[in-house]
């Protein structure tokens, strides 16, 4: 059943693939539920993925980031649920940086705790899907079929920095975190997409991808359900750490990601993605 679901998203990506190539990237008058304004090919690749997913038998639900609540098949025998966000990256797709979608799925309730596959897919110069179930799976579209490149593994350290948000609203403690790495050698890698940044970080084998509380947006602005979540699911197949806060807690230091309870299916929370000896630094520096 959960083979049904990835075939739905591979279909989906060389739909939204072939859309992307059409360079139609105008804005609408519209904004989603968290207030981002929509691009045409937001809305265009949210009704892919809905359609495709829906028509399954496994599903009974969808939840996207670009709507405001949870859509659920009437009289459906599934047990799935699947979050996604359909174009994570759209502010930079004009620029022509690669962009993607990340999807979770979920049996029977939208918890971290019932998060039981997630992944990703990349619209760049190749258009590449990755899934983590037991292990962390890389795909390529060949222009007829999906090819399997292997596996991404973390290693314990890695080389890369990759910190987002406004620095002018880091706190202090995060701003000498930041720079420790770098004057430890790490390297500025940071495009302002977490699915490009992020699948960098994975097929180099790692580093550290943050975004923190900040004080223009203390709960930080990733969303747990379509965003962290599957990513956290991610990183730790793959050998790594992802951690995390909900809202006023972060006082009392980082906890692991997926062990975090979320309050509404749009909310938000400060992550930090990385290799484990990144992540040590980072529980240190937050301690």
């Amino acid at each position: 059943m959960l083979y049904s679901i990835i075939d739905a998203l591979q279909q989906s990506a060389v739909c939204i693939n072939d859309i992307l190539k059409k360079c139609n990237f105008d804005y609408l008058d519209s904004v989603n539920i968290t207030g981002d304004s929509q691009l045409g090919v937001d809305v265009e690749a949210n009704n892919i993925f809905k359609e495709f997913l829906l028509d399954l038998d496994a599903v009974r639900g969808v939840c996207s980031e670009e709507e405001s609540d949870i859509v659920y098949k009437q009289d459906s025998s599934g047990v799935y649920l699947v979050a996604f966000d359909p174009l994570d990256g759209s502010s930079i797709v004009s620029s022509n940086l690669s962009v993607g979608s990340i999807f979770g799925i979920y049996n029977k309730e939208f918890s971290a705790k019932n998060l039981i596959a997630s992944g990703y897919i990349v619209y760049g110069p190749r258009l590449e899907m990755v899934v983590a179930q037991d292990n962390v799976n890389h795909y390529f579209y060949s222009g007829e079929e999906w090819k399997n490149m292997g596996s991404l593994i973390l290693n314990n350290k890695g080389k890369i920095n990759s910190p987002g948000g406004t620095q002018k609203y880091w706190s202090t403690k995060h701003k000498i975190l930041i720079e420790s790495l770098f004057l430890d050698g790490y390297r500025l890698r940071y495009s302002g997409g977490m699915v490009p940044d992020l699948h960098n970080l994975l097929c180099k084998g790692g580093g550290l991808f943050s975004y923190p509380s900040t004080s223009d947006a203390p709960n930080g602005k990733l969303r747990a359900l379509f965003e962290v979540f599957p990513f956290a699911f991610i990183f730790e197949k793959a050998g790594g750490e992802a951690i995390g806060s909900i809202g006023d807690s972060l006082h009392e230091g980082l906890s692991r990601i997926l062990d975090l309870n979320i309050d509404s299916i749009h909310q938000s929370l400060p992550c930090f993605f990385g290799s484990k000896d990144e992540i040590s630094k980072v529980k240190l520096a937050y301690k």
